[in-house]
C-alpha cells in the first residue's frame, strides 16, 4: 500500500502523498510545520485546525480541505482518517485501510498533554512509520507540570533582578507552551511570527493568555522587566540586542544534552519538546502492535537497529523531513546548527 519515493510517502492505490516534500496533486498533511507542509501541492487534505495554519504559512489562495479527527474517507478505495498525534494543534496521524491491512503515519507525535494539543491516540495496525528525532535514552522528559514551574521560576528570578526574560521556541507549538506556562505573568509580548500563529491556535478554540506583540522597530526598551518569546531566528540577532538588562533561554529538547546551552551562549536552557521521548516512541510502537515499523527522520540507523534488536521487525528510511527545532543528531562535541520545532 505504501511506497517510498523521491517526493514522499504514496499510497498507490489511494494515489496521494502524504507529507511530500515536492510538488504533488494531493498531499495529505500531518501537521502545519514547514518540513512536513511544503508549498506548490495540487490541493492539501488537512486536520480543521491546521487549515489556518496552512493558509498562514502558505498562502490563503492554497486547495485546502480539513476534516475533523475520526472521520472516515474513501479515497480512490483507501479508507483514510486522522487521528490525533498529540504534536501540535491540529497534528494528525494518517491511518490507511486498503484490503483489510491497516498502515499509520504518525508524522511527529508526542506522548506528553501539554493541555493544548489533543493528546496522542494509539492506533493498532500491521506497519507504523515512526519518527525518531530524540531516539535515543538519554532523552527523557520531566513532567509537564515541572518543565512549567522550572520555566516559572526561572523568569521570577530574572524579574526579582530587574532582568528581562527572553524565552526562544518554534513560533509554531512551542512557543504558546511557553506561553501557557507563563500564563500567570501575562501579560506576554512575543514576536510577530508567534503573534500570527496564535490567530490559528485560537481560531481552534485554543484560549492563550493576554499577549502583545512586539515591534522591534520601534523602542523596545520599555521591555524591560517582562517576558518576551521570539523565534529560534532571532537569537543572537541584532533585533534582541535592542533589548537592556535581558537573560536568554532556550526552549528546546536539545536542552538535555549536557552542554547544549553553552553551545548556544544561553543563559538558560529547558528541555521541553513537542516530541516523545524515548521511552514516548517505545512504548507507543509498541503498542500499535505493528507488525513492521520504519524509522523516518531523527536517530533513525541507532533506533531501528535498537528495535529490530528488541524482536520488533524495522526498517530506516530516509526522508527529506527535517526537525525546524534543531539537528536530526547531535554527535558527541557538536552543535546544534538550528533551533525551531523539537
Amino acid at each position: 500500500m505504501l511506497t517510498f519515493t523521491n517526493s514522499g510517502f504514496y499510497c498507490e492505490p489511494g494515489r496521494f502523498y502524504i507529507d511530500p516534500w515536492r510538488p504533488v496533486d494531493r498531499a495529505v498533511i500531518t501537521h502545519g510545520h514547514g518540513d512536513h507542509a511544503r508549498p506548490g501541492m495540487g490541493s492539501y487534505l488537512c486536520h480543521t485546525h491546521t487549515v489556518p495554519v496552512l493558509r498562514s504559512r502558505l498562502g490563503e489562495d492554497i486547495q485546502v480541505e480539513g476534516v475533523p479527527y475520526g472521520r472516515l474517507l474513501s479515497v480512490n478505495g483507501v479508507k483514510v482518517s486522522l487521528h490525533p498525534a498529540g504534536h501540535i494543534v491540529g497534528s494528525a496521524q494518517v491511518r490507511m485501510e486498503y484490503r483489510g491491512k491497516v498502515v499509520v503515519i504518525s508524522g511527529d507525535y508526542k506522548t506528553q498533554d501539554d493541555g493544548l494539543s489533543t493528546p496522542l491516540e494509539i492506533i493498532r495496525c500491521h506497519e507504523f512509520v515512526t519518527e525518531s528525532t530524540f531516539g535515543l535514552p538519554i532523552y527523557n522528559w520531566t513532567p509537564v507540570a515541572t518543565q512549567n514551574e522550572a520555566l516559572r521560576s526561572w523568569v521570577a528570578g530574572n524579574q526579582a533582578a530587574g532582568k528581562t526574560s527572553v524565552l526562544v521556541g518554534y513560533s509554531l507549538g512551542k512557543a504558546q507552551r511557553i506561553m501557557k506556562a507563563l500564563e500567570s505573568m501575562a501579560p506576554l509580548h512575543v514576536h510577530a511570527s508567534i503573534g500570527r500563529l496564535n490567530q490559528a491556535y485560537e481560531s481552534a478554540g485554543v484560549t492563550l493568555p493576554e499577549y502583545k506583540v512586539i515591534n522591534f522597530y520601534e523602542d523596545v526598551r520599555h521591555l524591560n522587566g517582562a517576558v518576551v518569546i521570539v523565534p529560534p531566528s532571532l537569537l543572537h540577532s541584532n533585533l534582541l540586542q535592542k533589548i537592556p538588562n535581558r537573560a536568554e533561554a532556550l526552549c528546546s529538547g536539545w536542552m538535555q544534552v549536557r552542554g547544549a546551552r553553552r553551545w548556544r551562549s544561553a543563559d538558560a536552557g529547558f528541555a521541553i519538546s513537542d516530541h516523545a521521548d524515548w521511552n514516548g516512541l517505545l512504548q507507543t510502537i509498541t503498542a500499535t502492535e505493528a507488525e513492521k515499523v520504519y524509522v523516518t527522520h531523527g536517530q533513525t540507523a541507532v533506533f531501528a537497529r535498537y528495535l529490530n534488536e528488541a524482536g520488533i521487525p524495522a526498517g530506516e528510511v530516509k526522508t527529506e523531513f527535517g526537525d525546524e527545532e534543531g539537528p536530526e543528531s547531535i554527535p558527541a562535541g557538536t552543535s546544534p546548527d538550528k533551533m525551531g520545532d523539537a
